[in-house]
């Protein structure tokens, strides 16, 4: 990243002169080597480092901060996301607060939303994982859901595997995809499951314990039974 105030303003003003809207370009720290398109929106305190190409009418929120990658068309970086060579298709929204690693890739469409972080993984397109969810080493398809708190399990302390998952799947919030697996097309995974085996197409799985309540427990004495 070039420090020079001077070199820093040059660089933004050719990227005005070419229509880029930049908010406030003392705070804003663009590399020699970005490509930016006409009608992009930049906000305070973006960083744009190394080979980044931003697409035409694309929003870079303020605080966003990334490196060698690619931004299509319309797609919307909100505050304080962190992308490092990754792909992002057109009318995407990531973020705020979002994390994508070498090899994300998503697709047009998606909202990779708030503390999500996508890692050497493909997002199809019109899929959505709103919020606290990790997808590594993963091939997810269109029109997925992925649930609050659902994460793909990838590493078991030696070795990296992938998690396949198929068109229109339902990924229930606190799922735990335990890989290798493959969950195949239009299949639904029940909140709360921690799914080891693959499932085929259109099919439910659940994997959590039976419920048990006990009826009037604060007042039964072996509650506070002393050791």
């Amino acid at each position: 990243m070039e420090s020079s105030s001077e070199t820093r303003q040059g660089i933004n003003a050719r990227h005005r002169e070419k229509g880029v809207r930049i908010i406030d370009p003392a705070t804003t720290y663009i590399d020699e080597d970005v490509e930016i398109a006409g009608g992009v929106v930049i906000y305070p305190g973006a960083i744009l480092e190394g080979a980044c190409k931003i697409e035409a009418d694309a929003f870079i929120g303020p605080g966003a901060h990334l490196t060698d990658t690619q931004v299509g068309p319309r797609a919307r970086i909100l505050s304080y996301s962190v992308l490092t060579q990754a792909r992002v298709g057109a009318e995407t929204q990531i973020g705020p607060f979002a994390y994508l690693r070498p090899g994300a890739a998503i697709g047009e469409k998606c909202r990779i939303g708030n503390f999500v972080e996508v890692k050497n993984a493909s997002v199809g397109d019109n899929t959505n994982a709103a919020h606290l969810a990790y997808i590594g080493d993963a091939t997810v398809g269109s029109k997925v859901n992925i649930g609050c708190g659902a994460i793909t399990a990838n590493y078991d302390g030696r070795t990296k595997s992938r998690t396949v998952i198929g068109d229109n799947v339902f990924v229930g919030s606190n799922a735990n995809l335990i890989a290798p697996l493959e969950i195949g097309a239009g299949a639904f995974v029940a909140a709360g499951s921690t799914i080891h085996k693959s499932m085929p197409p259109d099919s439910l799985g659940i994997a959590r314990a039976r419920q048990e309540i006990k009826p009037d427990w604060e007042n039964d004495p072996r509650k506070n039974a002393k050791n």
